[in-house]
């Protein structure tokens, strides 16, 4: 009684479905211009109130452990948090950091556009102590070197032109030419230097001289990139009003360094990543994909449409409730959710995907029941009544998938869920409203007949209602072979969790890091740990260095040097025999050209003498010559000045302040340092740096684990990754758990056959197992973003096998309805649905990207479940009973 009961209200809500699509029928016009009106509204309030939120983090909910430590270290340290990174990168260490400085000062003119600029290295407390950070004997090696240079220092001091630096290079020639005459400088590798800058020159190439290293006694050795790298670190005024908060402040960096000339033809790189940078240019990177993503998607499915439906005008209509579905389905986002975030904006493509799946089935069932010659009201009432059950049905198992998740800690997903799983019930209403309503303004011409013959080669080889038992029993044991292989392959399916790994190594923010990583990986994989004060910090930092994890802890305390009376010994030391060369006055009459060439015309004949004589500078000199004479008959001296003088100013400037030095306690070092390390209430920040290299998996989690034992709040990237890791897995197994649940109640509940439910959910348990396997034989890893395919298993799988289950029941049997148009429409479904996430596989986010291609072979292999496996399964059951 209960099964009559439950039979009747189906059919009397099928018979509902029917009377509103007759009644759409015969108000088609008004319901498409009320349509229109709607989606013009909708688009407007998209346009107006469209955010992205492209913080991998806040995928995960605020109220996870971790999330909320960080959040601590956040509020304590604002200044730390949106920043942007200036990357400046010089032919010479000089050369960086004169521009740094120059640039710096700049920045700070613009407190309208910057609310902090931060140069450590450029800060005048530093400028002075920097000799203090040196190792003992690192200070008493470079104090002998510039002893040994200083009588040239006064020169070049009081004369920063050719004549002065020829002048020093003549009186070190002399000596050297002298029978068992000392080096008063390294002057091979000094001549080979000065060499290459001339031949540069002759070939219109930058290079300058390095008097960094001359002045450090190492001329001949080529300066390491920390060395010729310098940072600045801005807060920018962000303007949230905008989907670029961060463009004044970026644009405003790149048309100054324009204007400084911070460009390769000067020696100079400038490049920009940071947070701020990193997640404009990932929203960018994630717009521009999706985008390409939506118009490839559009133009695919209208291909597969025009192919499989046969008809220009039912295709139209099928695009129109498209566009209208999705119209409405983005204003619903902004509404359900405020914000979109870097997974949530695939709902687009999604929608696309699944939309159309409605369109297909109550298409090709309207041009189905047009071939009996009825009229197009009355084709479509029997549309509704055949497919609007399945319909319903495959739109609340899908929603039901998707709202699974909203009850896990990741939030990035759940608002997905809320998104998609609404625009399940959207794409419903409109291919049940607009769809109708378009078909009856614009019938499609009736369908032709199609003998039987042609119907059953139609449904595709290995589908047909003429499928031997044979080919069945086959199909289903070369399934479970298939199946065994890839559960074999599931426990080494790679999940990557670096929410790095997913933006795109193309943009300048992430090809920078990558590159300021590049053999130094630790700085970016450092943990934080706030403690309530300094002493408890340095007290944990001790503890925490003794792990063998643990390379070192900085906190604020490690930046008080050690051994500072030793040291302020040396450096007075130098001051004495520095000072007076370094207090002189400048000469500041600039050479012309004829006082130039004086000076090499004073020079040459002494090296010409060096090179005529014999030992290790022969070669080096008369190479030194060569390349001068060359210059000098192109009368180009003022350029070859230029090259061989820029930033020996700077760097002698740099010298004399140095030898200002006083000692160094915690109170004298400078605000803006103190402040990113100690917050106003007194806590303090220890940042934990690991000994091993934590972007592979192991390492990090043992780094993780050993620095948490002691240090419980921990927070920082390589927690981020560990725990949204665990977050997300254990997320997708509650979802997970409650999809399957609920839809099996909802098959349970509708169909009333325990059969039915089995035959609907195996064919979505192979494609998820062969899904799997399939990724780990092509090394493809989950990750934050594509790890959406599981959930989508669930919706997209069950549906092409409701309906051909319910055809089933319908026509009387699997192979009568392998006869219909159901098959047809699952494939064309399944290829469209193919067809519009492939498209995502084209993005240049990684992220994106990865999403495309695993959703891909996930609906592929939903199809061959759904139509290879399921058929010759229906088969061997009906043998059977």
């Amino acid at each position: 009684m209960n099964s009559d009961a439950a039979a009747q209200r189906y059919r009397d809500a099928l018979a509902a479905l029917a009377a509103w699509v007759g009644w759409v029928s015969r108000h088609a016009g008004a319901v498409l211009a009320v349509s229109v009106v709607v989606s013009i509204a909708a688009t407007a309030y998209f346009a107006l109130n469209l955010k992205i939120n492209t913080s991998t983090t806040d995928m995960l909910a605020k109220d996870v452990p971790f999330r909320q430590y960080a959040r601590e270290l956040d509020a304590a340290f604002p200044q730390s948090q949106d920043t942007l990174v200036v990357v400046i990168e010089g032919q010479t260490a000089g050369l960086a950091d004169d521009t740094a400085l120059t640039l710096g000062q700049r920045l700070r003119e613009l407190p309208a556009v910057f609310d902090d600029v931060y140069d450590l290295r450029g800060h005048t407390f530093f400028r002075e102590n920097g000799l203090l950070y040196l190792d003992t004997e690192e200070l008493y090696e470079l104090s002998d070197t510039l002893a040994e240079v200083q009588p040239f220092l006064g020169t070049l001091w009081r004369e920063r032109n050719l004549k002065g630096l020829f002048h020093i290079i003549g009186l070190a020639a002399d000596e050297a030419a002298k029978a068992g005459g000392d080096e008063p400088l390294p002057l091979a590798p000094v001549f080979g230097a000065m060499t290459d800058v001339a031949a540069a020159q002759q070939a219109g190439r930058s290079l300058v001289l390095s008097w960094s290293r001359i002045l450090a006694g190492k001329p001949g050795e080529p300066e390491p990139i920390s060395e010729r790298r310098r940072f600045i670190i801005v807060k920018p005024k962000l303007n949230f009003a905008s989907l670029q908060p961060a463009d004044d402040a970026m644009d405003t960096i790149r048309e100054l360094a324009a204007e400084m000339n911070i460009d390769p033809e000067h020696g100079l790189r400038l490049r920009l990543t940071g947070s701020a940078a990193l997640e404009q240019e990932e929203l960018a990177s994630v717009e521009t994909g999706m985008g390409l993503a939506a118009v490839i998607s559009l133009v695919l499915v209208l291909v597969i449409l025009l192919a499989g439906l046969g008809s220009v005008r039912l295709v139209a209509a099928t695009l129109l409730t498209l566009i209208v579905g999705l119209v409405w389905t983005a204003a619903y986002a902004l509404l359900g959710v405020g914000s979109l975030n870097l997974i949530s904006v695939a709902f687009a493509v999604l929608f696309i995907g699944l939309s159309v799946d409605f369109g297909i089935h109550f298409g090709l069932r309207y041009r189905e029941s047009t071939t009996d010659g009825v009229s197009p009201e009355a084709a479509l009432r029997r549309a509704a009544l055949g497919v609007g059950g399945p319909l319903t049905l495959c739109a609340v198992s899908a929603a039901i998938a998707f709202f699974a998740f909203l009850p896990t800690d990741y939030v990035g997903l759940a608002e997905l869920g809320v998104i998609a799983g609404g625009g399940m019930f959207i794409a419903l209403f409109a291919n049940l409203t607009v769809l109708p309503a378009a078909i009856a303004l614009f019938p499609p011409k009736p369908a032709p007949p199609k003998p039987e013959k042609a119907r059953d080669v139609a449904a595709g080889p290995g589908m047909s209602a003429g499928m031997s038992t044979g080919m069945a029993k086959l199909i289903c044991i070369a399934s479970a072979l298939v199946t065994v292989v890839c559960l074999v392959l599931v426990p080494r399916a790679a999940f990557d969790f670096d929410p790095l790994n997913l933006k795109d190594p193309h943009t300048e923010s992430v090809s920078t890091l990558l590159d300021l990583m590049e053999g130094n990986a630790r700085n970016h994989y450092s943990a934080e740990v706030l403690m309530p004060n300094l002493a408890a910090a340095d007290a944990q930092a001790a503890a925490l260095e003794i792990l063998p994890e643990v390379d070192h802890v900085l906190t604020l305390s490690k930046f008080v040097p050690t051994d500072q009376d030793e040291k302020l010994q040396i450096i007075g030391d130098m001051g004495l025999f520095l000072g007076p060369s370094l207090m002189a006055a400048m000469n500041s009459d600039t050479l012309d050209d004829g006082e130039r060439h004086a000076a090499w015309e004073g020079l040459r004949p002494r090296l010409v003498r060096l090179a005529a004589g014999q030992g290790t500078l022969v070669a080096a000199a008369q190479r030194l010559v060569q390349a001068l004479d060359a210059v000098f008959a192109a009368k180009d001296g003022a350029e070859l000045e230029r090259r061989l003088l820029h930033g020996l100013g700077g760097r002698l400037e740099s010298l004399k302040t140095t030898l200002r030095a006083q000692p160094v306690t915690l109170e004298s070092l400078p605000k803006s340092l103190r402040q990113r390390w100690q917050s106003t209430d007194g806590r303090a920040r220890a940042e934990v740096y690991a000994s091993a290299d934590l972007r592979q998996r192991e390492p990090l989690e043992s780094f993780v684990t050993a620095v948490r034992a002691l240090a419980p709040k921990l927070s920082g990237t390589p927690v981020t990754i560990m725990e949204a890791g665990r977050t997300v897995l254990g997320a997708f197994m509650l979802a997970g758990a409650i999809a399957a649940v609920g839809i099996c109640l909802l098959l349970a509940l509708v169909t009333r056959r325990a059969r039915d439910v089995a035959l609907v959910f195996l064919p979505v348990v192979l494609a998820g197992v062969w899904t799997v396997g399939a990724s780990v034989i092509g090394g493809l890893a989950f990750n934050l973003a594509n790890v959406i395919v599981l959930p989508l298993l669930f919706g997209l799988g069950v549906a092409g096998a409701i309906h051909l289950v319910a055809r089933a029941h319908s026509a009387g049997g699997g192979s009568a309805a392998m006869r219909t148009s159901t098959p047809r429409a699952v494939a064309l479904s399944a290829l469209t649905t193919i067809g519009s996430f492939g498209s995502i596989s084209l993005s240049a986010h990684p992220g994106t990207a990865s999403m495309g291609i695993l959703l891909m072979i996930a609906i592929s292999m939903t199809m061959l479940a759904t139509l290879v496996f399921l058929p010759a399964l229906m088969r061997l059951l009906a043998r059977e009973g």
